[in-house]
């Protein structure tokens, strides 16, 4: 199997979905992958198309973060002011490399391409599996049931951070 080589500037291979980020809540899950479809398609753009693809990584995380809000404030989510905190963070970031990149700064754009590839398996293992907890919980009165596939070696996401991404000016 070969991959194909990543735009000039690019740093690392995308982020691809897998079976261990599964949490067991399907709404999020659903969202999950398509934030890493999302952040993918930004680390592998040609620089013609950051832009673009920046803009839909913006909005795909307006609308997850809204969704994951709207389960927390709904439910009475103990953790929800540090959850949205951090996601106030990661928006905040991406509005900064929005207006760099509109200046033609592509490395920045992909730097925060690559941090959001980093950050979000161990978002998603804490936070957000706290959340599916919690929402299972509630609608089903148990732990979400998770069953996945034999991962292998080359099936697991990439290092979590614990923090979310800051890209310094």
């Amino acid at each position: 199997m070969t991959t194909a080589p990543l735009p000039a500037g690019a740093t690392e291979a995308p982020l691809r979905w897998s079976d261990a980020l599964l949490l067991g809540f399907a709404p999020m899950d659903r969202c999950h992958a398509e934030f890493v479809d999302v952040v993918a398609a930004l680390q592998a753009a040609p620089d013609a198309e950051l832009p673009a693809r920046l803009a839909a990584v913006r909005a795909h995380l307006q609308s997850h973060f809204a969704q994951e809000d709207e389960w927390m404030t709904a439910t009475g989510f103990p953790a929800r002011e540090c959850h949205v905190g951090e996601h106030a963070a990661v928006l905040a970031s991406v509005a900064q490399v929005e207006v760099l990149l509109s200046r033609g700064d592509t490395a920045t754009c992909r730097r925060l391409a690559d941090e959001l590839a980093r950050w979000f398996p161990g978002h998603a293992d804490v936070m957000d599996a706290a959340l599916a907890h919690w929402m299972c919980k509630r609608r089903h009165g148990g732990k979400p049931l998770v069953f996945r596939r034999s991962l292998g070696a080359g099936g697991q996401p990439p290092a979590p951070s614990s923090k979310p991404p800051s890209i310094p000016r």
